[in-house]
């Protein structure tokens, strides 16, 4: 009886370390995305969009005439 134990014990004892190894060696280091540096165009562009205020959104009437499909026939 005590050599199936030990058989049985030798088994559960390999898988378990088996699993240990494979778990720690799998992992890996996350990358990170490197920012680049901004040309002078991009600089230009942001400080642009910072000063320049956004534009306010027209009245919802005027958009959907302006998509209506009278006026598209138009063109």
């Amino acid at each position: 009886m005590s050599a199936i134990g030990d058989f049985v014990k030798g088994v559960v004892n390999d898988v378990l370390q088996d699993m240990l190894r494979k778990a720690s060696a799998s992992k890996r280091a996350k990358r990170r995305k490197r920012t680049t540096t901004p040309t002078a165009a991009e600089r230009l562009r942001r400080l642009e969009r910072m000063v320049k205020p956004a534009k306010r959104q027209t009245s919802r009437r005027k958009t959907v005439r302006a998509r209506s499909k009278a006026k598209r026939r138009s063109y």
